[in-house]
Parts: structure tokens; sequence; C-alpha cells
């Protein structure tokens, strides 16, 4: 969208919007009564409606948000010490948690715990697994992942999964079954679905509600000739005609509809646009849900109800503990709901060091996940990741640095917020000069209304590496376009900012296929450092960007003009420019606190106390300070000064 200027200074300030009550025409007034205690009602929410079109935002109200925050279990129903730290600890802590009552909390003492050989804790209840402190209580796999080695044990396996199992138990990745078509669509902002059957769903259920691609041969946007895809691009699959080298993810004969392709990789079968609902009630033929439907699911496109063929998990957390050395991921979230991980550190790891999948309104928090074990793409080193429809998550107030992607979503993510985390220097350990990703929900189809606010990254993008994902909102953000100095794993220092080869540098990306995304109210690049930058870039170009709007990584390096196209802009400070850039389509210059939050949070409080929000693009002081991040600077990732 085009853009119009205001030199600085420009004396605006945020103030928090109107709140506004949302509450479904179709649920009426008698849905909380009808979902029970745990049900989330259609309260207060941000009124981001004078500069989001209705298509583009949504309820963000993820987490424990509006069910009462995340459950202070107390009572102890076992105190357990380590074995010596040369002892398996495995057998002797499930069974304390298997033993343990709902609500209440096995609790660790300082020291090392050791769970190895292709074991792993199960949390399978609403309890708390506690430890003494980050750093004080580890819990570890001694003959797992290693600093900068890529080999797994001869048994690979997380640490700790919270959730029903660590498999599924249906051979399908979102463990579904039960499968009912919709008798309407499924409209986006609404809390209710008509189907045809609702036998077996009940409240307290947690669903799935998922719609099949509707891809076929389209005329590439990047020249390439044709590539899989849904007619209104919601869905952009990596799949070429004629094929592309390094691209296409799909064998010659195969289509995103051919069982075991990437078109089942995180997602049921070709139906990788998807979200998790929990049922409020079921009368008629209608399934009334907690929280609101983020997009629409089509009739036409064969859109579906799915039941789990086991239940979630739910109120279950882990806190105050540290993680290392497991290699199938350190702490998986799998099929759980309303579930928790606080002041948790995770390091050295395959895999994930904390994956969501398949689960509901989990909150993440207070979290320092650093130094993946082999930091290479593929799966293998990546700091946070969602997949399998995963949605309603909250990644709030930690640190995600050195690995090689901070964060991946994959057929996930909807109605997710990611808020206020310092999240820095992504890359791959054998070809460092790569600037990888920074905040980021892509690297599958299907990842879509997803919110970044208040977050400080090295850049933001949306890659089209498995394909594409739509909707994003970048609100607040601080997205400096390079990486801090930091050393490889591999050796030598990385530092973007006097290594000329290093790139692609750019602030704010968009790779090809990532279309309606939004970028309101981020502050761009840094204050004097822009020498050689330029404001619209290419990859091809080679040169630093401010932005970098449809761009390609394989040769000959095309740009979809669509991205662009498609992509609102408002309200962002840039540092080359020195402006503030409002879309003049746009009336309203006076952008909300937060999207999400209604009031400052707590622990902008904490410590010494800081300013919010913390990034003000139109404000007499740009930028202030964001807590994770003085906690990463002054050493004390769990302490803020």
């Amino acid at each position: 969208m085009n853009a119009t200027v205001t030199p600085r200074p420009f004396f605006v300030h945020g103030f928090t919007a109107a709140i506004a009550a949302v509450i479904a025409a179709v649920c009426g007034p008698g849905l909380v009564a009808a979902a029970g205690k745990d049900a989330v009602p259609p309260a207060a929410a941000i009124d981001s409606s004078s500069f989001l079109p209705q298509d583009r935002s949504t309820r963000w109200q993820p987490g424990m948000m509006g069910a009462g925050g995340i459950p202070a279990h107390q009572t102890v129903c076992s105190a357990l010490n380590p074995n010596g730290g040369t002892t398996d600890d495995t057998a002797r802590i499930q069974a304390a948690i298997n033993a343990c009552p709902t609500g209440q909390v096995v609790q660790l003492s300082a020291g090392t715990f050791i769970i190895n050989d292709g074991h792993y804790l199960r949390v399978n209840k609403g309890i708390t697994l506690r430890g003494a402190g980050p750093g004080r209580t580890i819990i570890a796999k001694t003959n797992g992942a290693k600093p900068f080695q890529s080999a797994v044990s001869a048994k690979p396996s997380p640490l700790v999964v919270v959730g029903a199992s660590l498999f599924s138990s249906t051979g399908d990745s979102t463990n579904t079954i039960g499968s009912v078509a919709l008798a309407a669509d499924a409209v986006k902002g609404e809390y209710s679905v008509r189907v045809a059957d609702t036998a077996g769903f009940a409240p307290g259920q947690v669903v799935l509600l998922d719609e099949s691609s509707g891809a076929a041969w389209q005329k590439d946007p990047q020249g390439r000739g044709k590539i899989w895809a849904s007619a209104d691009w919601r869905v952009v699959w990596q799949k070429h005609d004629p094929a592309v080298q390094f691209v296409d993810d799909f064998a010659p004969e195969a289509l995103s509809t051919t069982p075991r392709s990437a078109g089942s990789w995180f997602s049921r079968l070709d139906r990788p646009t998807a979200e998790i609902k929990e049922v409020a009630s079921v009368f008629g033929s209608t399934v009334t849900f907690t929280t609101p439907i983020h997009i629409t699911y089509r009739t036409g496109n064969a859109a579906q109800l799915s039941r789990y063929a086991q239940s979630h998990v739910m109120n279950a957390g882990v806190e105050d503990l540290t993680l290392t050395g497991g290699d199938a991921g350190n702490l998986r979230f799998n099929w759980a709901a309303k579930s928790w991980a606080r002041n948790v550190e995770s390091t050295v790891w395959h895999g994930e060091g904390f994956a969501i999948h398949a689960s509901f309104r989990i909150e993440l928090r207070e979290f320092y996940v650093h130094d993946a074990a082999w930091a290479q793409p593929g799966g293998g080193g990546y700091a946070m990741s969602l997949s399998a429809g995963s949605s309603e998550v909250l990644i709030e107030n930690g640190i995600a640095v050195r690995a090689n992607k901070v964060m991946a979503v994959r057929s996930a993510g909807a109605g997710s917020v990611v808020g206020y985390n310092y999240m820095d220097m992504s890359y791959i350990n054998t070809q460092g000069y790569w600037i990888e990703t920074g905040l980021n929900a892509s690297h599958m189809v299907g990842p879509h209304h997803v919110l970044f606010e208040g977050n400080y990254g090295h850049n933001a993008d949306s890659d089209n590496t498995h394909g594409n994902s739509i909707y994003l909102t970048f609100f607040r953000n601080q997205l400096r376009g390079i990486r801090s100095p930091f050393d490889n794993q591999a050796g030598g220092r990385i530092d973007d900012a006097v290594q000329a080869r290093n790139g692609p540098q750019r602030c704010a990306g968009l790779m090809a296929y990532s279309y309606w995304m939004s970028f309101v109210g981020n502050v761009l690049g840094a204050d004097g450092k822009m020498d050689g930058w330029v404001y619209e870039g290419s990859f091809a170009d080679g040169k630093p960007a401010v932005w970098m709007l449809g761009w390609d990584a394989v040769t000959p390096y095309p740009t979809d003009a669509k991205v662009s196209a498609t992509t609102l802009r408002h309200g962002n400070f840039d540092y080359l420019t020195m402006t503030v850039k409002w879309d003049p389509s746009i009336a309203s210059r006076t952008l909300p606190d937060s999207l999400y939050l209604t009031s400052k949070p707590a622990f902008f409080d904490a410590g010494r106390g800081y300013a919010w929000p913390w990034v003000d693009p139109a404000g007499t002081t740009t930028l202030h300070t964001l807590p994770a991040k003085a906690r990463y600077d002054a050493g004390t990732p769990f302490t803020q000064p």
C-alpha cells in the first residue's frame, strides 16, 4: 500500500484503545452458562478496526488469559532429590507424577536429574512439575545432544512431554478421528458451527477445525511456470511445474493429496489451514466454542470438524528448571490444552527447544532458550515451534537466541500471540553469514492470524521454504535488520555490522507468496547505522534494505509483486528516512498501546520498572527498554535488573 511521510518529531503518542464488548450474535447471552466454568467469555477485546481490516484482525486472547491465568499449584505431593547425577531418575519421577493428585506439585530439589536411553517424563495430568529454579534444578540427557554435533543417540527422545503421548495413536500426525462435514461455513469471528452430525461431540472437548486446500495448478507469480496453489492464494504449496531444484517438497508424481507426502507433514492430508477449538456446548446441529473462529472455513473446501483419538491433558505445567541434552527436543506439548511452561531454560537440544504440537491455549513465558546443539535447517535446531493446528498460544516475556530459527510455525498458529520477547542471533552454524528469519510464523503451509507485538527481533520475515503463511500482524516491534554480534559454534565471530558478505540484511522481509500481512507501529533499523541501506530492496540487488517484500532466494531471484501489494504498512518509523510513514487510506493515526493487553503487563514493573509501550514510533522517545533484552544484556535471564 502507498504511504505518506510524517517528518520527525511527530508528537502523537499511543493511547489505549476503547474496549469493546465482543459478543457473537450466534451465541447469545447463554454462551458462558452453557460452556461451564472453563469457558472464556467473549469479553473485552482490543479495537483494531481503525487500522486493521476485518479480515486481518481477530480476537487475540491466547494462553491462560481470560481463564484466570496460570494456576498456582502449591500442595506438594512428592519431593524428590536426584540419584546423584549418574543413575537414571526417570522411573522415580514418573512414578511420582503418576501418583500425584490433580492440582498438586511434584517438587524436584536442586541438582541434576538424569533422563537417558530413550526415556522421557510425561506430565499426563493437571499437575505442576517444578524445580528449585533454572540453573539449580537440571533435567539432563547425558548421552543425548552435544554442542556442535549433529549425531543423535541410539534412542532419540525429548526430556519432558506435557500431554497425552509422545506419538499419535492413529498414524495421523494430528491424531484425529470422527471427522464430520460442516453444514454451513464456519464464519470468521463467530463462535458456532453447524455440522452434519453432532454425535460424539460434548462440552469440554478439544477439537480440530480445518478445510482442504483446494489447490490446483496456477500461474506462478514468480514466473516459474505453474505452482500448486489454491485459486484464492490462501494456500501455496512448494510444488512447481516444471519442478524447481532444492525447492519442491513433492516427488514429480506426488501432490498435496498424496498420502505420506508433504501434504501430511503437519496437518491432516491436504488440510493445512486449521485451528484447534474447545467445545462450549452442543445443541441440535450446532457446536459452540469457547473462543471465536479466526478464519472462515468453507463447505466449498470440504471444511470438517474432528474429534481427537485421545483426550488432551489440561492444566499441566513445568516450572523453574533447566532442560539440556534432549535429542528429539527438550520440552514438548503434545495434545495438551491450557497448560504452560514458566521460568524454564532450554539449551543444547536437537529438534526443538520448545515444541507445541496439536495443542490449545499453551502459555510459554519467562523462558530462556539458547544454543541449539546443531544450528542447522531441517528441524534440527529450532528454538520454538508450533505445529498441527496448535492455536491461541501465548509466547511472552522470554529470550530466544542462537538457534537455526528462533521460531517456526507449521500449519498452526491461529489466534496466537508472540509478545515482548528478545529474539536474536538465528543462524546456520556452517554458513554463519546467512541471516536467518527472526520474528517468524512460517515454514510450512497454513499459519494465519498470529500477532507479533512488542518484540525485539533482528528482523521479521515469513519464509516460503515449505509453502506460505497469511494474515500475520507485526505491531510495535523493534526490527534491527542485523543480528547482534556472537560466536559461532563452528568457530569465529559473526558480526553483520562489519562483515559485508552477511545477508540478506533486512528489517522487515516477506518471502514470495506471503500475502495480507500487516506492519503497524514498528521501529525499523538503528539510529546512525543505516549507511548503505535502501528503503525498498530485493534479494537480487544484495543491498541492506528496510523493506524486502516478495523476495526469493533461488536463482534468478524473482520478486513476487503481490506480496508488497497486499502488505499493509501504517505508522512505522525507520532510521533510514527518519520519518513515520502512514497509509493515506487509513484515517486513524492514533495507535492503541496493545492489540491483546488492556493494561500495562506486570513484568514491565519488575526490577527498576520500564516504560510501556516500549516501542513508540511517533513518540518523542522512539524506543525505551524491553525487559527481556535487559535481562539478557545484564547476564541475568531470569532476574529483572
